[in-house]
Parts: C-alpha cells; structure tokens; sequence
C-alpha cells in the first residue's frame, strides 16, 4: 500500500506533483472519451441529427450532476486533512460518510435525470428535429449516474491519500468496454442514440464497481465496510464548509454553459454539432489542466492538515507553472490538428469549419483558465471555499449572462459568443490573485500567532 501512495508532505514538489497528476489526467481523458465516443459513433455511423442530439447534452448533463461532483471536492478535502494530521478514526469517519453521500446523491440524481430530461431539454430550446433523440440518450444515460457517483466519490478517496493509479486502471477496462458496446449497439443492434446512452450507462457501473472494491479490500484506515455507512456529522459539516460552494459554483458555470448552448441553438444543427465536437476536444484540454486544480488542492490540504504552510506557496507556484505549459502545449495543439481531430467526429466540412471557430477562440488561451482553477484549489485546500465560489460567479458565470443578454444581442455572431470565455477567464483569474494574496497573509499570521 504505502508503494503505491506519494509522499505528500515530504520532498520534491515538481516530480511528486507530476507523478500525482499524470494519472488524474489520463483518468479524465478517459471519462470524457465515454462522452466523446458516443459522438463519434453516432456522428460516423447514424448521421449529424444524432450527433447533434447526443453532443447538445452535455451542458444540461454537467448542470444536473455537478452540485453533487463538487461535494467530492469537500470529500477530498476533509480526508487529506486527516491524512495530514495521521487521526485515523477521524479518516474512516470521513471515508464511510462520502461514500454514503455518494449513493445519495446517486439515487437522487437517477430519478430527476430519468424523469424531468424532456422538460430540461425544453428550456433550452433544443430544436424539434433532436429533442426526441436527446431525450432517449438521457434517460438511458442517467440510468448509469449512481454509477458516476460511486466512481467520482471513491476516486476522491484514493486522490486524498495520493493513490491515482487505481482509478485509472478502472477506467481504462471501462473505457475499452465503453468503445466495444458502443459499436455493438449502434453498428449491429441499430439502436443509435439509445445505443451510445446504454453503453456509456453500462461502462459507468464497471468502473464504480472496481474503484469501490480497492476501497473494500483496503487494510488502511481507507478501508470501506459497506455494511456499516453512517454519516458523521462532523466529517460532513467539513465536506459540505467546501464541497458545497464548489458544487454551487460548479451548478452556476454550468448554468452559464447552458446559456450559451442554447444560444449556439439558435445557429441551428450544423453550428451545433461543430460546437459539440469542438467542445468535446476542449474539454480534453480542460481536463488535462484541472487535474492540476485537484493536485494542488490535495497537496495543499494534506500540508494544510500536517501543519506545514511553508510548502504552501511553492505548491502553488509548481503547478501555475505545469498548468501553464501543459494549458499552451495541449491547447494551441487542439487547435493547430483541428482538422485531423474534428475530422473524427464528422465527415461534414461544414461542421468542421463550425468547430474550428470554437477551438480558435477558446482553446487557445485556454492556460488562463487553468491558471485560475489551480488558485481555487490552492484557496480551498487553506479552507477558503466560500469566497473563490463568489469570486467564480461574479467574475465568470454573472459576467457570461451579461454578456450573452448585451453585447451578443446587438453582435449576433458565434465568434462574438465564444469570446465570452476567455474574456471571463482573464477577469476571474486576476480577482483570484488577490484573494489569494489576502488569505494567504491571513492564514500566516494566524499560524504565527497560534504558535
């Protein structure tokens, strides 16, 4: 066990760093490829409608289930801590309570994506030629949320105490899955849309299965007796002080998100497929850079719970620094292959083109916003998730909605509508540096005075 584990607390940042995120980039690539293949199987085998209606989904997806992903975030938090602090009872109280809370919010989410997609679709102004087709998908994909939530929850788990290895190869067997069962059910079943939901639902539930057996047959203090869950009230007052606000701000950007879906709606299916292919790729590049986010907010809690602030600020600059040139690398490289990339999706030239535009503008200066998520981490891993929640909103998702009901009404170009993003990043990253700057002198000096 302990082989498997980095050593948080002690040595070089920059290898440890890296060595932590390699495996939470390469997890997140392969939980997007589940969404990512369903496009390409449809837009490649059943036409741009379906793909078109798988690809329009994701927004609302993102908003229903994120509350709930950032609550693993506090999960994530509230173990690191302990781990820190080596106060074992404490740990496996928090463990048994996330993973309760993750079939919680499971079951929660199964019967609200099942039963309100049609409705959900709807107000966004999904067009009348996919809103059937999107709402099969749904169902049969929120058939294979509880799935999702024991993966994510447990994943939280194993990233606490530095184990991101295992994750992985979980989902790498489902990922392959994934791809195989799609092909079986749209190329020899016909099931289209149906087909990719029931797939990437099926794939889901392998994965959650392996990630919470590591956690079952663990010999630690991580060990998970699923006859035995409980809540721990105070475990869970700590994951909610900074799961909460990160699932809130989590919602609310997603809500942004689906304002700007549906305002790409408005371009209708050949924009809109272009978008969702594009956005597909993009969210590769995202990933890539929040694994980031998440390495220095595990880092800094364990630091935080160990007591040792001075690694806090060379956390930080460490992976400003990785994000920075992974966000350059991988972001101009989606754009500069575009072609080659978006070519996979769909034959069309036309949606080619259409995703181009959306890997130009913001696929580009992506590394800002990957700058600004590695703050947050940094602000949460000290405690403070309150104030980087509000920073987010404001600063992101209230200055999008702004946008998108002025300037874009009077300018009524998709080019015009992309540019939301990275002018919101550029806004939000610079009030995250000086709240960080705030907090940071706030919790020196506490420490300083305690001591």
């Amino acid at each position: 066990m302990k082989k498997r584990r980095l050593d948080i607390l002690e040595g070089d940042l920059l290898p440890n760093i890296l060595l932590f995120t390699v495996p939470v980039i390469l997890s997140s690539v392969l939980q997007l490829l589940f969404n990512a293949i369903d496009m390409i199987v449809v837009g490649k085998f059943s036409g741009s409608v379906s793909m078109a209606a798988v690809s329009s989904t994701s927004s609302l997806i993102n908003l229903i289930i994120n509350l709930f992903i950032g609550l693993s975030v506090g999960c994530s938090v509230a173990i690191a801590r302990r781990i820190g602090k080596r106060d074992y009872d404490e740990i496996s109280k928090a463990v048994h309570t996330t993973i309760f809370l993750a079939f919680i919010a499971g079951v929660i989410l199964t019967f609200v994506g099942i039963i309100f997609s049609h409705k959900f679709l709807e107000m966004m102004n999904s067009p009348a030629d996919v809103i059937d087709l999107s709402t099969i998908y749904l169902r049969f994909y929120f058939t294979g949320v509880l799935a999702t939530m024991i993966y994510n929850f447990s994943s939280a788990v194993l990233r606490a105490k530095g184990d991101t290895k295992r994750p992985l190869i979980a989902l790498t067997i489902a990922g392959v899955l994934n791809a195989l069962l799609n092909l079986f059910f749209v190329t020899v079943l016909k099931m289209d849309v149906a087909g990719v939901g029931l797939a990437s639902s099926l794939s889901s539930y392998v994965s959650a299965v392996l990630v919470l057996l590591v956690l079952i047959r663990d010999d630690e203090a991580t060990h998970v007796d699923i006859r035995h869950l409980y809540i721990d009230p105070a475990a869970l007052k700590e994951i909610l002080l900074v799961g909460l606000p990160a699932g809130i701000q989590s919602t609310v950007f997603s809500i942004s998100n689906v304002a700007i879906q549906s305002s790409v709606n408005e371009f209708g299916q050949i924009v809109m497929a272009g978008n969702g292919a594009a956005s597909s790729i993009g969210d590769f590049v995202y990933n890539i850079m929040n694994a980031f986010y998440q390495s220095c907010l595990t880092f800094t809690s364990q630091n935080v719970g160990a007591g040792k602030r001075k690694r806090i600020m060379k956390i930080l600059l460490t992976c400003i620094f990785l994000v920075t040139i992974f966000g350059l690398l991988f972001g101009n490289s989606a754009y500069y292959f575009g072609n080659f990339l978006l070519g996979i999706y769909s034959d069309d030239p036309s949606v080619i083109e259409a995703g181009l535009t959306r890997l130009r503008i913001i696929c580009c200066p992506y590394f800002i916003c990957g700058i600004m998520d590695v703050f947050v981490g940094s602000l949460r891993g000290m405690g403070s998730s309150i104030v980087p929640m509000i920073v987010s909103l404001m600063g992101a998702c209230a200055f999008r909605l702004i946008y998108i009901t002025t300037y874009f009404k009077v300018h009524h170009t998709i080019e015009v509508l992309y540019y939301s993003y990275p002018l919101s990043w550029i806004i939000t990253a610079f009030v995250h540096l000086l709240t960080f700057i705030i907090v940071y002198r706030r919790y020196i000096k506490k420490n300083d005075e305690s001591n």
